[in-house]
């Protein structure tokens, strides 16, 4: 599942530099989250570290986009591609 950022949010900026997939951005009124990009930190943490740092605790599951844990690993794995480069190969003799 991807998380969601109510409209309870104050805008503290703890949750963005947070995030390890870069899912989270300033929206037009409140922070949002990239729910394509949201593995709620699996692959990175134990539990979401948006949801431990905000201090007012507006970060609940979002319902639109239930994913199981499995699916949550898979999109981690293809950010982990898209996001690492790949080496150039060598050229010339």
């Amino acid at each position: 599942m991807a998380l969601i950022i109510t409209d309870e949010c104050i805008n503290c900026d703890v949750c963005e530099p947070e995030c390890p997939n870069e899912a989270i951005f300033l929206g037009p009124a409140i922070y949002e989250i990239d729910p394509h990009k949201c593995t709620e930190c699996v692959g990175h943490f134990d539990e979401p570290q948006c949801v431990q740092v905000c201090p007012v605790a507006c970060i609940p599951v979002n319902p639109q986009f239930v994913e199981s844990q499995e699916t949550l690993w898979q999109k981690y794995r293809r950010l982990q591609i898209t996001i690492t480069p790949v080496a150039a190969a060598p050229t010339g003799p």
